[in-house]
């Protein structure tokens, strides 16, 4: 199959970042052959072309932090504490759940996920992986799966578990899934929190990431109690801890990671480890990551959009936004978080994150064929004097045109390609309502009821 995509505008977000005003990319199967200008694209047969004039061709959006399973709790976990949060409302939530749930959660999750532009995910781990996995082979989703895993602390007791057995399962779910759906699907172990894991599982994860030559996906530095839980505990704040027992590296995706010293950014910056910002997440609950002063050291920030309790939005393109916006008016200074560094927290940035650079996060010739497609001509985009600015300022969910994984069309012209989306949503809204009666998840009532 060869689809030629041309005279569109085409940003690479390759290392030289270059960008083509009336570009053409080349697809053969599920990589790409070409990109340059039209004028020096070679001819030849195509199997269809997509006619981009107009719009503007990117990588595949990367979403680095994203809850597959948490799609059915959407609205459960608003205006209350991060603890209140997991202890009454998530982990009743996620411990009720059946493989048909989280089958229909990833589901309705990915939907989203595609309509707003994202071809690949972090999931951040539930207790369904195989369901996940099936959701994702009938989307066409390419994306990274996890197990939550803890071995101690408060949190359900169906879902603590011995070290070994957590240890046994993630090798279990990597020798079952990792490289499956064509490649499209990769396996990371995922520590919760420090909370509910101990230093020999966080100590043996990584290990066992090592040796896969996979990443580590966790929950770090949330809130101040989470940094003062690991001072009583291990002795020192989070990030000190886990420097200390010498876990942290490239291949450790640090998520949220708000409370921090500056002596822990530091660690960051010296151990290269990848964070994970969830800036909607992270307001409502959590607090302001120093990302200025990430990005001041070097160290590489990506964006994902965390769980629907949390965010109620799986909406990338909302948290470029929020990206570009919040450490302006923190620091009170509009050069901070410039709208080019967003825009590679969601393609080349994430890829490296996710240790997927080499095949995805940007166009060029051998990268998977991953390519979404925005049509600015709305109202609420246009003009594009920046093009650029207005991705990040100016862009929403209705400009997405078109969204392709390894050369499969998922989304066009306002519909799923793949799935029958509004079978999906029935049956979403179905289960979501009895799996939360099942929970025992109680929710205020806001207003009198009549």
């Amino acid at each position: 199959m060869k689809t030629r995509i041309e005279r569109g505008w085409v940003a690479t977000m390759n290392d030289e970042l270059r960008v083509y005003a009336d570009g053409t990319v080349l697809l053969e199967d599920d990589r790409i052959i070409y990109v340059g200008p039209a004028s020096e694209a070679p001819a030849g047969h195509a199997d269809r072309i997509i006619d981009a004039q107009g719009k503007m061709v990117l990588p595949g959006l990367i979403n680095t932090h994203v809850h597959l399973s948490q799609q059915l709790g959407r609205g459960i976990g608003d205006d209350v504490s991060l603890l209140t949060w997991l202890h009454e409302r998530i982990w009743p939530y996620e411990s009720a759940m059946t493989y048909e749930d989280s089958y229909i959660s990833s589901l309705l999750c990915g939907i989203e996920l595609i309509r707003t532009g994202v071809t690949c995910f972090a999931e951040a781990g539930g207790q369904h992986v195989a369901a996940m996995a099936d959701a994702m082979e009938e989307l066409g989703l390419r994306g990274i799966l996890a197990r939550s895993i803890m071995d101690e602390g408060e949190g359900p007791a169906s879902m603590i578990e011995p070290t070994d057995q957590c240890i046994a399962r993630q090798r279990d779910l990597m020798d079952r899934f990792h490289g499956s759906c064509e490649g499209r699907l990769r396996v990371w172990p995922a520590c919760r929190t420090i909370f509910n894991c101990s230093d020999e599982l966080f100590l043996r994860t990584k290990e066992l990431a090592d040796q896969r030559g996979v990443g580590v996906h966790a929950h770090i530095a949330e809130i101040p109690d989470e940094v003062e839980f690991a001072r009583q505990t291990r002795g020192a704040t989070t990030v000190a801890h886990l420097e200390n027992l010498g876990v942290l590296g490239p291949n450790f995706l640090s998520v949220h990671t708000v409370w921090l010293t500056e002596a822990e950014l530091d660690i960051l910056a010296k151990r290269d480890v990848p964070v994970s910002h969830n800036p909607a997440a992270a307001m409502r609950v959590l607090g302001f990551a120093d990302v200025p002063g990430m990005l001041d050291r070097g160290i590489l920030v990506a964006l994902g959009t965390d769980g629907a309790p949390s965010n109620n939005r799986m909406n990338l393109i909302s948290e470029m936004y929020l990206a570009g916006l919040i450490h302006k008016g923190r620091k009170l200074d509009p050069q901070v978080v410039p709208a080019e560094a967003v825009l590679g927290m969601v393609t080349h940035k994430a890829a490296q994150a996710l240790l997927w650079e080499d095949e995805i996060g940007s166009l060029e010739v051998g990268t998977r064929a991953d390519v979404t497609i925005i049509d600015p001509r709305t109202a609420g985009m246009l003009p594009t004097h920046d093009p650029v600015a207005n991705l990040v300022y100016a862009m929403d969910t209705t400009n997405v045109s078109m969204v392709i994984v390894d050369g499969r069309i998922l989304f066009e012209d306002g519909v799923i390609q793949t799935v029958d989306e509004s079978a999906v949503l029935a049956e979403a809204e179905a289960r979501a309502a009895e799996l939360v009666r099942r929970a025992g998840v109680r929710l205020p009532h806001r207003f009198p009821q009549a």
